[in-house]
């Protein structure tokens, strides 16, 4: 077991070495993701949000959200529009929901209309609003997008009084008589 006999016996044999070989061009990685921004729960955010990355909000934003991936959280508040590559919905959204692929979880409570390419929906989500397919859901060429530009376009008329033209007060008519059947009484003269 420890005998020194024959060392060489159980070690395998190496190739010859060989000519050095020229370096191996780098393998490029594929970028690296970053991670999601993140609107805590005790976090009220007032406008627009706008990232190219992913964001994760489990707190309130009044305004529209714009991103590639977002989750909302199940004690997340939104009110206002969401556009996204890839939305998680397990809160509460109070706007249109334009994305490319939607999850509606159990948790969650949408007020608004969805346009989506991909929709799926888990059993106790609510959903009070419409749904359509569209193969662009975040082209800017969208017909509820198009009348929305348009009324935002056109200046506010400032209200006007306009007076009406009164009309002179009718005359009262004497009553009249029966048309058929009437019978007229005239006073008897005398006379012979």
């Amino acid at each position: 077991m420890f005998s020194s006999k024959d060392k060489t016996k159980n070690i395998p044999q190496t190739a010859q070495p060989s000519a050095p070989q020229p370096p191996q061009p780098l393998v490029k990685r594929p970028a690296r993701t970053n991670a999601p921004s993140i609107i805590s729960a005790d976090l009220m955010i007032t406008g627009t949000l706008t990232s190219t990355g992913d964001i994760q909000i489990d707190g309130r934003v009044e305004g529209d959200v714009h991103s590639a991936g977002l989750v909302i959280g199940d004690k997340a508040v939104i009110h206002g529009d969401i556009y996204g590559e890839d939305v998680t919905v397990r809160g509460h959204v109070q706007g249109a929901i334009h994305a490319r692929k939607i999850l509606l979880c159990a948790t969650c409570h949408v007020e608004g209309n969805i346009i989506h390419e991909a929709f799926a929906v888990e059993a106790g989500a609510f959903l009070e609003g419409n749904c359509r397919h569209s193969d662009s859901p975040l082209a800017d060429n969208s017909p509820a997008r198009k009348s929305a530009e348009v009324k935002q376009a056109e200046p506010a008329q400032p209200a006007q009084i306009v007076p009406r033209a009164v009309e002179a007060p009718r005359p009262v008519e004497a009553p009249r008589a029966a048309a058929a059947g009437a019978v007229n009484f005239a006073p008897l003269k005398s006379g012979v």
